[in-house]
């Protein structure tokens, strides 16, 4: 395995009050590392606090100096009358359109509203998986996808990672299973690997 990209060591985070963690461990370059566990365990949460979107009350969250981090996160923004085209989206984002599914490749040029649920999740993956980051964060990654968009997802995560450690959130079981190198367990009382 490659370099130490995120050592995590007794995060506890949440909003108002802690509602996650006691959480550890490390993200090697080139790691798939999935976060499981029952609904309210507080993955999401612990996801957030890896790049600083929700308070951490204790413990840490350390990465080398210059290490870039890409972030999907569930659900979607209204983008109705939002005038941006799916390539304009990858343009602003750095991440290149080759190797997109044909199935979304051909809509590119397309306003994202016009898009439905499942080719947006997918682009919006595309955005963050290919943006020039050394570590990427997945939040129910294959949310309004079909089968074909499962697919495609994993079999790219099974062979185009190793520039890269990524940290995946999923009630998908049999996604996790299919992708992930290394699983941590989740759950109301903190995690283990």
């Amino acid at each position: 395995m490659g370099e130490v990209l995120l050592r995590v060591e007794g995060l506890v985070a949440g909003y108002a009050a802690p509602v996650a963690g006691p959480l550890a461990f490390t993200l090697r370059r080139g790691e798939i590392l999935g976060l499981a566990g029952p609904n309210g365990a507080g993955k999401s949460t612990l996801l957030k606090a890896l790049w600083g979107g929700v308070k951490v009350f204790a413990g840490q969250v350390v990465k080398p100096p210059g290490v870039r981090i890409s972030h999907q996160a569930q659900g979607f923004t209204d983008l109705r009358g939002v005038p941006i085209t799916g390539r304009e989206l990858l343009a602003l984002t750095g991440a290149p359109p080759e190797g997109l599914p044909p199935w979304l490749a051909e809509r590119l040029g397309l306003r994202l509203d016009r898009l439905s649920g499942g080719q947006l999740q997918f682009l919006r993956l595309w955005a963050c998986l290919m943006a020039p980051a050394d570590i990427v964060l997945l939040d129910e990654p294959s949310n309004n996808l079909d089968r074909a968009g499962v697919d495609y997802l994993a079999d790219w995560l099974g062979r185009a990672h190793a520039e890269q450690g990524i940290v995946i959130v999923s009630h998908d079981p049999a996604l996790i299973e299919r992708v992930c190198t290394r699983l941590v367990q989740v759950d109301a009382r903190g995690a283990q690997e």
